[in-house]
């Protein structure tokens, strides 16, 4: 498996004030809104998420790590006896992703692009 993308999500209250404010001081485009996330990422491809809550999964995740197998960064999940937040999904804006629970608490949302 190999992972293809790494990006913190923040969440906040209104995504398109978020939007507007990072955009301003970091100088970032906006490449993803959904309303309730949106994802901005400058020239060379670095990506910072802000979401309200979650549309489809009970939890909002800290960070997205976007992989090229999340069919084996799941099933290596089960095997660890990692906490499950959310269950392996393919979503309707074309990801599969996944949620674990780390030790800390911090919930990851790992995806694949369909």
């Amino acid at each position: 498996m190999k992972i293809e993308r790494i990006a913190p999500i923040l969440t906040v209250a209104d995504v398109p004030t978020a939007i507007r404010e990072h955009s301003a001081v970091l100088g970032m485009e906006v490449v993803m809104d959904m309303n309730w996330v949106a994802f901005l990422a400058d020239d060379e491809g670095r990506q910072i998420g802000l979401m309200t809550d979650d549309a489809t999964a009970p939890a909002n995740p800290d960070v997205s790590v976007f992989v090229d197998d999340v069919e084996a960064a799941y099933t290596s999940a089960l095997f660890a006896e990692i906490e499950i937040v959310h269950p392996l999904t393919s979503e309707d804006w074309g990801v599969r992703r996944f949620f674990y629970r780390d030790s800390a608490g911090r919930v990851i949302n790992v995806a694949a692009h369909l």
